[in-house]
């Protein structure tokens, strides 16, 4: 099995026909057609289930394509908590002040000890 370099493009040609997996590891279905919309940059997938139902996909939903096409997984909204009750943030393990999320990083940090916990 060769492997291709990451940067290389991958053509329509290779996409139709090719497995569509989800994140958890299930066939989604087949590519049956690239999609472009009017006023968008960007492709977009038509999938055709076992069903024969199509449905489209962003490029942007896609992780990695390769000898099946692997999509992204899906984000859920985080429930919101119920409104009687207020979150508390959490708080830092050394020196027990509030922790606040960096989203960039992805990481709480202490701005009183001025670290990441």
């Amino acid at each position: 099995m060769a492997k291709q370099p990451k940067d290389k493009g991958i053509t329509k040609d290779r996409l139709i026909g090719m497995k569509v997996v989800d994140s958890k590891g299930y066939v989604v279905g087949t590519v049956k057609d690239i999609g472009f919309t009017v006023g968008k940059v960007g492709i977009s997938l038509n999938i055709e289930n076992q069903e024969g139902v199509v449905r489209e996909v962003s490029w942007d939903e896609v992780q990695a394509a390769g000898d099946f096409v692997l999509l992204k997984p899906i984000v859920e909204a985080a429930s919101s908590a119920p409104s009687g009750q207020q979150a508390t943030p959490p708080i830092c393990p050394t020196c027990k002040g509030p922790l606040s999320y960096i989203q960039q990083y992805q990481r709480w940090y202490c701005y009183k000890c001025q670290k990441y916990a």
